[in-house]
């Protein structure tokens, strides 16, 4: 009797994967309709810049994606490559200078025509804030500059230098160029077309804002760019830490705001938080344990939205990881399987998200490197090539959108993240297999002869792997993100 069920207890690990990891879903059962789109955010870094061996590969890549909604950062470490005016008037001369600034920002906008885009040039010159002596600017356009965001008092108390600011520089890229404090015209030649504007970035690190202050900057800002350009719409707040209510209460109560000012769309971030030494087989646990009590936020989040301003949409514009490492040793090595667990944790705020029915859904960001937040970057700084992360977005922008049905879809099996759509393009089953052990998955035999398409860590810094399903079963590596295609 002894032998017999030792016999048995040893048969069920070998029996339990093949009866576990099964898929089932009901075409006909819709649960909500997407209204999420899949996209980016472009941060300017020295690699982007022309002369640079990537640049390139790397602005084909943005280009190639096709997404709306991208969101173009200039911010505070390149004080030179994001800011226009880097020293106040004087002497009766102004200091605007784009030609570090053009180059990059022509390229993006070149890169993502025909496609809407958000602009956020988030560095407010250092010179409109109060501090016991000038901040000082390096001479080498390249080099991090971390302390250029001092002080905390804006120099004019009604922010009108703040928000003329920003009306200039918008008008240089829309309108053809501006006139300057001194009523100089200013020509740029530049008529492009950007529709959303987001004011400031991370605003709750920066220069020690709170609701209040923040909201009066927003409304300085907005007030300034509606009158040369009425029909744009302005994206607010952009936080890094979302999990601070009072800051939803505050914004998104229109009665703290001037009578006029839009509350169009609000944004903040999460990035899931790891180090080298946990390696993916802890770190699948930690980055998704992260992703999860995000979300929890957001669900929050949205009760305080659609009480107080049920018609301002929201776009989630940072979503990604970051190796703890980045900062300490910028220089360390990343492992390979890395980029796909990174790009299955976007995979799945994505998925979540969707079906809280967040309007934009932005992973961060193009290009990262040694000493710039390496492990946030989809492209491979050595190379140009797009990584896994990249490539997990381009699949979803291309396989998912707006107006596709979510139906019921269950999953049996540890690890294994499943869901049916219905889309114009006909039926996706997307999949995300969030451990770090391979997944044998049984479908039903409707599935046999349907394209699967997956980044997986066999394809390395390669487009998605095809193959055809068969045999009523598909074998799914660890860390995989793939989409069912019937």
């Amino acid at each position: 009797m002894k032998k017999r069920c030792l016999l048995f207890l040893l048969l069920i690990p070998t029996l339990c994967p093949a009866q576990r990891d099964s898929l089932t879903v009901e075409w006909g059962k819709t649960q909500l309709v997407s209204k999420s789109v899949a996209t980016l955010q472009v941060v300017v870094n020295p690699p982007l810049r022309r002369g640079s061996s990537i640049h390139d590969p790397t602005f084909a890549a943005l280009s190639a994606l096709g997404c709306d909604y991208v969101r173009y950062v200039p911010w505070l470490p390149y004080p030179k490559l994001g800011v226009a005016e880097l020293r106040p008037p004087a002497n009766g001369q102004t200091y605007w200078d784009f030609s570090l600034i053009d180059p990059l920002t022509v390229d993006f906008l070149e890169a993502t025509k025909g496609h809407s885009v958000i602009l956020n040039f988030s560095t407010i010159p250092a010179w409109m804030y109060k501090s016991e002596k000038p901040v000082p600017i390096a001479m080498n356009a390249d080099s991090a500059v971390w302390d250029y965001t001092q002080g905390t008092e804006p120099r004019d108390a009604t922010l009108h230098e703040i928000g003329d600011y920003y009306g200039r520089l918008y008008s240089w890229y829309t309108k053809g160029g501006f006139k300057d404090e001194l009523g100089k015209e200013h020509s740029s030649g530049y008529h492009y077309a950007v529709p959303y504007w987001e004011v400031l970035n991370e605003v709750d690190f920066e220069h020690n804002n709170t609701p209040q202050t923040y909201t009066r900057i927003y409304d300085a800002v907005v007030s300034s760019i509606r009158k040369v350009s009425p029909e744009t719409k302005f994206v607010g707040m952009a936080l890094a830490y979302p999990d601070r209510p009072e800051w939803f209460e505050y914004f998104l109560n229109p009665a703290n705001h001037q009578a006029g000012i839009p509350l169009d769309m609000i944004s903040y971030h999460f990035y899931g938080g790891g180090s080298i030494q946990q390696g993916s087989p802890v770190m699948q646990y930690t980055f998704f344990d992260q992703a999860d009590g995000f979300l929890k936020e957001v669900k929050f989040i949205e009760s305080i939205r659609k009480r107080l301003s049920p018609s301002t949409r929201t776009t989630v514009d940072e979503i990604g990881s970051i190796l703890n490492s980045d900062n300490g040793e910028p220089d360390a090595v990343i492992p390979d399987d890395y980029w796909n667990l990174s790009g299955a944790l976007f995979a799945y705020v994505y998925l979540g998200l969707v079906r809280l029915q967040i309007d934009v859904i932005g992973e961060s960001q193009l290009m990262g490197y040694p000493t710039q937040y390496p492990s946030v970057s989809m492209i491979n700084w050595k190379t140009g090539k797009p990584n896994a992360r990249y490539w997990v977005l381009k699949l979803i922008h291309d396989q998912f959108g707006p107006g596709d049905e979510l139906v019921n879809t269950g999953v049996v099996g540890d690890g294994l993240v499943a869901q049916g759509f219905v889309t114009g393009r006909g039926k996706r089953v997307l999949l995300i297999n969030r451990s770090s052990r391979p997944i044998t998955l049984a479908l039903p035999r409707e599935y046999n002869g349907a394209k699967l398409m997956v980044v997986d860590p066999s394809t390395g810094d390669n487009e998605p792997a095809n193959s055809i399903v068969g045999e009523g079963r598909i074998e799914l590596k660890p860390l995989t993100v793939g989409v069912i295609s019937l």
